[in-house]
């Protein structure tokens, strides 16, 4: 995993995400997800094209439960992207890297 991605939790995604001063892109995620593991590389390659301008983090539904649930996340990988504390576009399933930046960029 590429060290411009950072791991939240429910005790911290109101600081790390809503409170971000940078959009985000949350990836949420489980360990047994196929697609999940599939994307990560893209997500990784969209960290790094991305530094500074969109910050990426992941949480893990299992091991943080109250995140996914207050956002509704019913299928995984569910990609959400937050500016200003708010939801500015969601994107649930696999995704291509084309599809990836351009969810990126019509949020930004």
């Amino acid at each position: 995993m590429s060290d411009k991605i950072s791991h939240v939790g429910d005790a911290d995604f109101s600081t790390a995400v809503l409170g971000s001063d940078v959009p985000v892109l949350v990836d949420f995620w489980a360990e047994w997800c196929g697609p999940c593991k599939a994307i990560a590389p893209l997500l990784d390659d969209v960290a790094k094209a991305y530094d500074g301008k969109v910050k990426v983090v992941k949480i893990n539904i299992d091991d943080n439960p109250q995140t996914p649930r207050q956002y509704a996340v019913r299928g995984i990988p569910t990609l959400m992207m937050f500016k200003g504390g708010k939801v500015a576009g969601t994107h649930v399933g696999l995704a291509g890297k084309p599809q990836l930046t351009a969810f990126i960029d019509k949020s930004l």
